[in-house]
């Protein structure tokens, strides 16, 4: 929230990912009481963590989820797709790079293997995950990828 309506909101390719009206909606959300801040690293589940990393945006978190064949982290705009972080390949659109190479680095300490870590925007995530039946926009990230 400090990020997103903060200074940075002063320039334009720091903004282009933010709605206003989702911004505006989630202010709404804070004065109704429906939002807990977590700073650093917290518990919001029995074994489901979320975790500062930073990078893409100023508050960027990470979740990491126990599943059936182990650790999950929902890497979110942490890495945008696999090529970011097997690669060390920045996308170019960022607050920090420092904060977002630490961030992969976190990624890869919290998962229990690659194919662990899950991107924010990777098409290839539908393609090599079961997706669940009747809802192929949904997969099961608690079974193995395909390939």
């Amino acid at each position: 929230m400090a990020y997103c309506t903060g200074s940075c909101m002063c320039h334009e390719p720091l903004r282009r990912p933010f709605d206003v009206e989702h911004v505006t909606q989630a202010v709404r959300h804070v004065f109704a009481e429906r939002v807990k801040f977590h700073a650093g690293q917290a518990e919001i589940a029995p074994g489901i963590t979320l975790h500062l990393v930073g990078g893409h945006s100023g508050g960027l978190q990470i979740m990491r989820v126990p599943t059936a064949r182990g650790s999950v982290v929902l890497a979110s705009d942490a890495t945008h797709f696999w090529a970011n972080i097997r690669r060390r390949n920045p996308f170019t659109l960022l607050h920090n790079l420092e904060r977002m190479i630490e961030g992969w680095i976190t990624c890869e300490d919290l998962a229990d293997g690659p194919d662990h870590i899950i991107p924010g925007h990777d098409p290839e995530v539908l393609r090599r995950f079961p997706a669940v039946p009747g809802d192929a926009n949904t997969v099961r990230l608690d079974l193995p990828p395909s390939g």
